[in-house]
């Protein structure tokens, strides 16, 4: 498959996920966003800007226990709950919120567990 941004072609696996998550940007993050049915709110986009932000430091996509660790460090409880992640992202975290972050599909979708 193949995602077209601004003229540019994206190569994606059969499930939507990118094949090279260097192609990601905002723009790739919209169309993507988009077609998951998902509205970039600022609360989307800071649990979007982890993910990358974590992958670009370590290579490696966070499991959904350390993005919990993280929002509760940011805002104490009421945020940090797999009730709030799922609000945003309704079809898991591994499955939406990776997937926009332009990761490649985790390898162990159980991130959501």
């Amino acid at each position: 498959m193949v995602l077209v941004v601004n003229g540019d072609s994206i190569a994606l696996d059969r499930e939507g996920y990118l094949l090279d998550p260097a192609q990601w940007n905002t723009d790739v993050a919209e169309v993507l966003a988009e077609k998951e049915n998902i509205e970039l709110t600022d609360d989307v986009w800071e649990v979007v800007n982890f993910v990358r932000d974590y992958y670009e430091e370590r290579q490696a996509v966070p499991e959904h226990r350390l993005l919990l660790q993280e929002l509760k460090r940011r805002h104490g409880k009421e945020k940090a709950s797999r009730k709030y992640v799922y609000n945003m992202f309704p079809y898991g975290y591994g499955q939406q919120a990776c997937k926009i972050a332009g990761m490649r599909v985790p390898l162990k979708l159980l991130l959501d567990l």
